[in-house]
């Protein structure tokens, strides 16, 4: 059955302009991004078997263009138009951070740092630079691979807060496994950094581990 002979309150747009885009599940919400599904298939049909395809949310949004465009009912104009979304939302989380004090609004910093690392599929050590009010000057990625101490170099770090002239430094760093714990090397690295900063007097607030579900802070546990 077409969505359009669905009940009103059924129909995937409606339903999220009744009830908001919380209510609807993952397949309702990508079938609105599809629009349209394919002969003998609604956009939720075509959403869901994508979902299982993928075996989720997370996975269809951080695929390549390559891979994405083999789907069904998948292009480069629906490619660019997720990054577009993608960007937008991004942008978004951003302009959050930048009105206030990031410490005020730890989900929002959770969930800012969350959408830039969570889809990579290497890891990437990043930094929010903060200036004495704990408010966002910056954002860098600065290190690619696995997180180590051949990877990580705190002068590099120091050098990048001084040129930000930051007070403060909230760093992350993602697992593509999704297994969001920090292994030995992170812990290890996490330290040498903290002792870093603190001989140009500037303030390692947190390390987040990016996976799965909530990060971990390093700052939570008591690690700093």
């Amino acid at each position: 059955m077409a969505i359009k002979d669905w009940p009103k309150l059924e129909r995937p747009r409606e339903k999220l302009l009744a009830r908001g885009a919380q209510a609807l599940s993952d397949s309702e919400l990508l079938a609105i991004f599809l629009r349209t599904g394919l002969p003998g298939r609604s956009a939720v049909d075509l959403a869901r078997e994508l979902l299982a395809e993928y075996g989720g949310l997370r996975a269809l949004l951080a695929a390549d263009e390559r891979t994405f465009c083999r789907g069904p009912g998948l292009g480069a104009a629906k490619y660019a138009q997720l990054q577009a979304c993608l960007e937008m939302a991004r942008r978004h989380l951003g302009e959050q951070l930048q009105r206030g004090d990031v410490l005020a609004n730890p989900d929002a910093t959770c969930a800012y740092l969350s959408a830039h690392l969570r889809h990579r599929n290497q890891e990437v050590f990043a930094v929010l630079f903060l200036n004495n009010r704990h408010q966002v000057l910056a954002f860098e990625e600065l290190f690619f691979g696995t997180i180590d101490g051949a990877a990580v170099h705190p002068r590099e770090l120091v050098r990048r807060s001084l040129h930000h002239n930051a007070a403060a430094v909230i760093a992350a760093h993602n697992h593509p496994s999704g297994v969001a714990e920090p292994s030995r090397a992170d812990r290890d690295i996490t330290a040498r950094l903290k002792a870093a900063l603190a001989l140009v007097d500037v303030r390692l607030l947190d390390h987040l581990v990016i996976g799965e579900g909530a990060p971990y802070s390093f700052a939570s546990h008591g690690l700093l």
